[in-house]
């Protein structure tokens, strides 16, 4: 089952929406229809919760957009019930970039709430604070009031919001990054530890928020330090030799074959000792339920490689494998397949270097 679905593609960037959108769909009208028992007052709160979630897209958008001027394209938009996630292909590396991509967001809601606010000044449509609930009181200013809400609560300094990204920026201009990421990381988890106890004494959807920041901050923290640990390594102490290749006309029967004689899983594809595509697991695995064992490796295979070379260095490997969105990434030497490069063999490089440092020294080349 796909557990998300297109909704649109505006400006070169997918917009999705998960599966469990629907739950809080659901949830909004048996709320409304179980305490008023009126039809007209829960098509109102779907539509109120339709356009929160709209501003949410801009806000994303704001991000994408931002990042675009800076060359980081955006693999696409998702919605959940906790809001909307703008999947860039890579943070930027300059902070001050970091800063603007990150203030775009909010300064997005910022913008709508004000030309809210400039159609209520000129309407005269203004009505008392005290009258607005989450249900009821003047439409526009409610939604006014939520852009001004997405606004102040992204901007908490605390990872994975925005204000945890601009707090990471600032310090960067001064800082170096890892330090200036654990300084943030820190901070934001300070503030996990805030809204935990809050939670436990009020309001319940805090403790869940505690939970959300604090992995988030580690989350972010820990990515900082694999970065710093993969400065300054070449591809070539990270990358698989022991693997096998298809040719384009293969079929998949051959391939599963060797899929299930060994651990690989994905397969590079040559043609005349030239790599020419990669042939995932999961569009093997697809497309022998879809197609039959007979199909060939060429209808399949990806072809566009994002590779790298082997005196390349490890960051900038992992740095394709994200934008790629790929498992596996070829590393060529002199125009030659080399070797095979993943997220995991880079883990495991990791590992092993971290385990034999305090053992007693690593052995030459590694």
């Amino acid at each position: 089952m796909k557990w998300q679905w297109k909704l649109a593609r505006i400006a070169g960037i997918d917009v999705y929406v998960h599966a469990t959108f629907l739950l809080l769909i659901g949830w909004v009208a048996f709320s409304y229809w179980t305490g008023q028992g009126s039809l007209g007052a829960v098509l109102s709160e779907i539509l109120f919760v339709l356009l929160l979630f709209s501003f949410v897209v801009m806000h994303e958008y704001g991000h994408a957009l931002t990042a675009r001027k800076y060359g980081i394209k955006t693999r696409d938009i998702t919605l959940y019930p906790i809001g909307g996630v703008a999947r860039l292909e890579r943070m930027p590396e300059r902070p001050i970039e970091e800063l603007w991509v990150a203030l775009a967001g909010p300064a997005v809601n910022l913008a709508i709430a004000a030309a809210l606010f400039g159609y209520q000044l000129v309407t005269g449509g203004f009505e008392p604070l005290a009258a607005l609930t989450v249900s009821g009181g003047s439409l526009v200013e409610r939604l006014m009031a939520v852009n001004l809400w997405l606004v102040g609560f992204n901007l908490i300094p605390a990872f994975p919001m925005d204000g945890g990204r601009v707090l990471r920026a600032l310090l960067g201009l001064r800082l170096e990054y890892v330090r200036a990421t654990r300084i943030a990381a820190s901070v934001g988890q300070g503030f996990a530890v805030l809204f935990g106890l809050a939670g436990l004494f009020g309001n319940p959807v805090l403790l869940f928020i505690a939970l959300f920041v604090w992995i988030g901050a580690g989350q972010e923290a820990n990515l900082a330090r694999v970065k710093h640990a993969l400065s300054g390594i070449p591809v070539a102490r990270a990358m698989r030799t022991d693997f096998r290749s298809l040719a384009p006309d293969d079929t998949l029967a051959r391939a599963a074959g060797l899929a299930l004689t060994g651990s690989q899983g994905d397969f590079p594809v040559l043609q005349d000792g030239r790599i020419v595509g990669i042939l995932e697991r999961e569009a093997l695995l697809r497309a022998l339920s879809e197609r039959g064992q007979a199909t060939s490796v060429a209808a399949l295979m990806r072809r566009d490689l994002a590779g790298v070379d082997s005196h390349d260095m490890l960051e900038t490997a992992l740095q394709r494998l994200q934008e790629s969105g790929s498992q596996t990434l070829p590393v060529t030497r002199d125009g030659q397949l080399a070797g095979l490069v993943t997220a995991g063999s880079i883990n495991e490089y990791l590992r092993l270097r971290s385990t034999l440092r305090p053992a007693g020294g690593l052995p030459h080349g590694v």
